[in-house]
């Protein structure tokens, strides 16, 4: 009996690592014209539930989106027109690369840099890779993997997204793809792209 008052106190003590998803809570992009510009209110909101600093995931929205911008007292501001969909899936772009763990999905994880690389190291399981940084500047190798709205592809999901959308890459773009899960090879219809990102419905 006291041994099994003691196993009882000890997994209430255990930190809770089941699942990732459910402990990354990240508010919803607040969106807000501005002339020639669209605001990203809460972006310093959204660096803090990452638990990455607002000046890198505002740099990484500005790759993302294909724009320039200005960081003023936690609030983004881009020159363009964007959606709170836009800065969303830009959001969810930055978390696969540069929070959630590759291998066990967690959200525990943090920046080192490592003989000038960067790497993201998971406190929780312990893996260690490096970051992909994307160059932001289209280059010639576009053609093939082109991604035009309007089109069809077929694809591979091979993530799934913040919000349980399924996410697929050709070339440099990520691809949403809404009601597919990882794994599938499904047909989609592009039906707007902004910068690296495009976003589908099934075909």
């Amino acid at each position: 009996m006291e041994y099994e008052a003691s196993l009882d106190r000890a997994l209430e003590a255990v930190p809770d690592i089941e699942s990732g998803g459910d402990r990354l809570s990240v508010p919803d992009a607040d969106a807000q014209p501005d002339g020639a510009f669209t605001r990203f209110n809460n972006l310093e909101a959204v660096a803090d539930a990452l638990n990455r600093s607002t000046d890198h995931l505002h740099r990484f929205i500005q790759r993302s989106l294909a724009t320039s911008g200005k960081l003023e007292a936690g609030v983004g501001r881009y020159n363009g027109e964007f959606s709170e969909r836009e800065f969303e899936a830009a959001v969810e772009e930055y978390t696969e690369e540069y929070v959630r763990c590759s291998e066990c999905g967690l959200p525990d994880t943090r920046l080192v840099q490592e003989d000038r690389t960067m790497m993201l190291r998971c406190d929780a399981c312990g893996a260690f890779r490096p970051v992909q940084k994307k160059s932001g500047s289209a280059t010639t190798q576009q053609t093939k993997d082109e991604v035009e709205a309007g089109e069809t592809y077929t694809v591979e999901v091979t993530d799934t997204g913040r919000k349980g959308d399924g996410v697929a890459h050709r070339g440099d773009y990520t691809i949403f793809v809404p009601g597919a899960s990882e794994g599938d090879v499904v047909e989609i219809f592009i039906e707007d792209t902004s910068g690296n990102l495009a976003f589908s419905r099934l075909a």
